[in-house]
C-alpha cells in the first residue's frame, strides 16, 4: 500500500505533536512493508526531497510572509506532487489539509482521510465550520483523537468518527539511567525537579506554572522546575521569574531534540502540563511511559488519559494554586508518587505505536474495501 500523509510543518523544524505523531505513524508503516510520502511545506535550508528512515518526504512549496500565499502555494504543489507519486490512499493530518484530500478526491478520484487535531478543534478559526463540514462530509474516513474531540466534530457534521489516539515508542523510555542522567544535567540527588516540556505560547499556561512554583518554593526548599522548550512567551515567561524572585530554582532549558526528551523525563519527579486547551499531548503519553506522576488540566477531555488519583492529577486553567497545592501532595507523599509511577508505566502500554497503527490500518483497508 502506498500512502501519502499530508502536514503543513514537519521535523526537524516542527517539532509539535502531529509533526511527531506524524513521523511515527510513516516509519511504523515502513516497517510493516508499506510505502510512505510525508508532503510538506519547505522551511528554509531543508532539501526539497529526501529520504529518511524510509520515508520519502517532499517539501513542495516554501514559506512566505503572507499565510494565505504559502497556503495556496503548499496546496497547489500537493496536489501536483499526488499525481505524481500516485498513492493508494491520502491521510490528511489536519482539518485544513484535508482540502487537499478532497480536491485529490474530485481531481484524481483518490480516497482520504481526515484527521482533526487540537487546533482544529479546540481554537477558533476563520471558515471554521464550513471547512469542517465540507471536508469531513466528502472524507472517506474521519479520525478524531478523544471522545471529546469526536463529539465536537459530530456538532459540526455528523457523521462516523474513528476514535485514533496519538501513540508512544515505549523503547524510548527504557534502559536510561536516572542516576547518569541527572548528574549529566547537573541536578543533586536530593533536589526534587518538576518538568515542563513544550512550546512556550499562551495556550500552554505555563505563566499559571510559575506562579503556582512561588508557593512551592516557599514550602519545598529542594524543589527545582525544569522547563523544557523555546517559543513567543519565553523573555515575558523569564521576566515573571525574576519579578517573583523566583529565577534562581527555575532553568529554563531551550529547546532540545525530541530524542532527548526521554532524559529529562527520566531526571524528573513530577510532570505538569498546565494548558488552557489540548487535544491528545504526545508529551502526556511520554511523561506516563517515563513513569511521571502529571499534573495537568482537566480540559478538552484530558481525564480520558488522566484519571484522578490513579495515574495523574487534575487542576483546572488558569489555577496557579490549585497547582501548587497538587505538586505539593505529590513532593510531599512518596507512596502516592510510587503508586501514580507504576499505574502510568502499565497504561503506557496501550499507546504503543504498534497498536495504533494496527487501528489506522483497519481503517485504511476498510475505506480501500479490502
Amino acid at each position: 500500500m502506498r500512502v501519502a500523509l499530508i502536514i503543513y510543518g514537519f521535523l526537524p523544524v516542527h517539532i509539535g505533536g502531529t509533526e511527531v505523531a506524524t513521523y511515527h505513524i510513516a516509519r511504523h508503516l515502513i516497517n510493516e512493508g508499506h510505502e510512505v510520502h510525508i508532503i510538506t511545506i519547505r522551511d528554509s535550508g531543508l532539501p526539497k526531497e529526501e529520504i529518511t528512515d524510509g520515508i520519502y518526504i517532499h517539501r513542495v512549496s516554501n514559506r512566505f510572509r503572507q499565510r494565505r500565499v504559502t497556503n495556496w502555494l503548499f496546496r497547489l504543489g500537493a496536489l501536483k506532487k499526488i499525481a505524481e507519486i500516485n498513492p493508494d490512499i491520502i491521510h490528511c493530518q489536519d482539518i485544513w489539509s484535508g482540502i487537499i484530500g478532497l480536491a485529490s478526491k474530485r481531481l484524481l478520484g483518490k480516497p482520504y482521510i481526515a484527521c482533526g487535531q487540537g487546533t482544529d478543534i479546540y481554537s477558533s478559526w476563520k471558515h471554521k465550520k464550513t471547512v469542517t463540514k465540507i471536508v469531513s462530509k466528502n472524507a472517506d474516513a474521519v479520525i478524531a483523537l478523544t471522545e471529546d474531540m469526536r463529539k465536537r466534530l459530530l456538532d459540526i457534521y455528523k457523521r462516523e468518527v474513528y476514535i485514533v489516539p496519538n501513540g508512544i515508542e515505549l523503547a524510548r523510555f527504557e534502559g536510561i539511567s536516572r542516576e547518569n542522567t541527572r548528574k549529566n544535567l547537573g541536578i543533586k540527588s536530593n533536589e526534587k525537579i518538576i518538568l515542563f516540556v513544550g512550546t512556550l505560547r499562551p495556550v500552554k499556561g505555563v505563566k499559571y506554572l510559575i506562579k503556582a512554583m512561588k508557593t512551592v518554593f516557599e514550602k519545598q526548599h529542594d524543589a527545582r522546575l525544569f522547563i523544557v522548550g523555546s517559543g513567543k512567551e519565553e523573555e515575558s515567561l523569564r521576566t515573571l521569574a525574576r519579578e517573583l524572585n523566583i529565577e534562581k530554582q527555575i532553568t529554563f532549558v531551550g529547546r532540545v531534540e525530541n530524542e532527548l526528551v526521554p532524559e529529562y523525563m527520566t531526571a524528573a519527579d513530577i510532570f505538569v502540563l498546565p494548558s488552557l486547551r489540548e487535544g491528545m499531548s504526545v508529551v502526556i503519553l511520554e511523561a506516563m511511559a517515563s513513569g511521571l506522576p502529571i499534573i495537568t488540566t482537566d480540559t478538552c477531555g484530558m481525564s480520558e488519559i488522566i484519571r484522578e488519583g490513579r495515574n495523574g492529577l487534575l487542576v483546572e486553567p488558569k489555577k496557579p494554586e490549585q497547582l501548587a497545592e497538587k505538586i505539593l501532595l505529590l513532593l510531599q507523599d512518596e507512596n502516592l508518587r510510587r503508586e501514580i509511577s507504576t499505574n502510568n508505566k502499565e497504561n503506557a502500554r496501550k499507546y504503543n505505536w504498534e497498536n495504533i497503527t494496527a487501528e489506522l490500518k483497519k481503517i485504511y483497508y476498510k475505506v480501500l474495501g479490502k
